[in-house]
């Protein structure tokens, strides 16, 4: 069992910067691949970033390459996500997720733990 708690959310310009961070419980962090998703209202929840358990590797969302940044520190039980030049498009709810199955970074089916969401407004 996985408990997930994000913070850093916010109301930012456009432009501008957020870095989002997700506390994880548990003794066996690294041994779950981790992401973040997005929802906005109206829309479907859509991957954002991804990072395999020991952060070799990562994969991101076509809008969010160059611009967001997905890391973790296991030894502290974290993720975040850095978020730079934010568009309106942006705005959002943004979920951070954890899968033990270890499959495909970027599928939503793949994650079996959800936190309960970080609203982040982008804006003009």
């Amino acid at each position: 069992q996985v408990t997930l708690v994000e913070s850093g959310g916010g109301l930012v310009q456009a432009g501008g910067s957020l870095r989002l961070s997700c506390a994880a419980s548990g003794r066996t962090f690294s041994s779950y691949n981790m992401a973040w998703f997005r929802q906005a209202p109206g829309k479907d929840r859509e991957f954002v970033a991804g990072i395999s358990g020991l952060g070799g590797s990562t994969a991101y969302g076509d809008s969010e390459k160059g611009r967001f940044t997905i890391s973790r520190l296991n030894t502290k039980n974290m993720v975040y996500l850095q978020m730079n030049s934010l568009e309106t498009e942006d705005s959002a709810v943004y979920y951070c997720a954890a899968s033990s199955t270890l499959g495909t970074l970027s599928l939503l089916g793949e994650y079996d733990y959800w936190g309960q969401g970080t609203q982040v407004t982008v804006s003009s």
